[in-house]
């Protein structure tokens, strides 16, 4: 029995980004999904052993990174990415059938898909009140327990709940993309690992290695980010992502979250990542992984 901890409800994207990884790595069996009220407690679950497998959104293509998945990362008990896959994110707006547009009074969503449809529902629904919940999932239980609301939430969302869809694709942008990452301890990764850094995606292209890294200064000093730019360039690793998050430890500290591509077991990598453990006060490894 293969065990998935996601960010609920039941219901919600990450809901569904768990089936997609469990579709692969549960192999025959039936996996188990586990929900969790947060971030956190999925890495929790994951760190405790009271799940095999995490998943968790890190990363949005119109608002950004997902900081508080970055954090359990850097700063959390050491798990590792062992995958990411990027997923479609589209809103639909949700009722009690038989429901019109027309009958609409209210709106209501998590705010990031509140935030995500904004001009939608600002041109659809002019001056119409509109109320933030925990989850979209929890707004459709509103919209279906009151006459006149309307959620915004997935299809999958509606499919689960009975609740009608009265307009589909109501986000602001069609682009709109969240990765999300499987997670696990490490010693379950590993085995995972060695079957999947490379692969085919479902056009039958190669699916090449990418890795992240979290790292940690000595101390705040001129140069310091061209010296870390400086190696990998030396190396000829070619970066994907750079991100600063504070260290948690004093104002105006902070560390750094890297992404390239190859694996940290790559030559050029390994040269790269060892100069830099001589010269910072942590490099720390969170994954070398297929690419979405």
């Amino acid at each position: 029995m293969t065990t998935f901890a996601f960010l609920g409800p039941r219901g919600t994207f990450s809901d569904e980004a768990a089936r997609l990884f469990a579709s692969a790595a549960a192999g025959e069996e039936a996996p188990v999904f586990l929900e969790c009220a947060t971030i956190p407690e999925v890495f929790e679950t994951v760190r405790s052993g009271a799940a095999d497998f995490g998943v968790v959104p890190i990363e949005n293509s119109l608002e950004g990174s997902v900081t508080a998945t970055l954090d359990e990362l850097a700063f959390g008990r050491r798990v590792v990415i062992m995958e990411e896959r990027a997923l479609d994110i589209h809103h639909c707006l949700l009722a009690t059938p038989g429901t019109g547009k027309a009958d609409i009074t209210t709106i209501v969503s998590h705010p990031q898909a509140l935030g995500q449809c904004a001009q939608w529902i600002l041109r659809t629904f002019p001056g119409r009140p509109v109320i933030a919940r925990n989850s979209t999932v929890d707004a459709v239980q509103q919209a279906l327990a009151h006459t006149g609301y309307g959620a915004i939430a997935s299809s999958f969302a509606a499919e689960l709940s009975g609740a009608e869809i009265l307009e589909r694709n109501v986000e602001d942008h069609s682009n709109n993309q969240t990765n999300f990452v499987l997670i696990a301890q490490e010693e379950r990764a590993e085995a995972y690992l060695a079957t999947r850094r490379a692969g085919k995606d479902q056009d039958g292209r190669d699916r090449p290695p990418k890795s992240s890294v979290a790292l940690f200064m000595w101390a705040n000093k001129p140069g310091a980010l061209l010296m870390i730019l400086a190696e990998f360039a030396y190396a000829g690793v070619n970066l994907t992502k750079i991100e600063s998050r504070p260290t948690k430890e004093a104002m105006g500290e902070y560390m750094f979250f890297l992404d390239f591509e190859g694996s940290a077991d790559d030559p050029d990598v390994k040269i790269a990542l060892d100069s830099l453990r001589l010269k910072l006060r942590e490099v720390k490894v969170l994954g070398s992984y297929p690419v979405a």
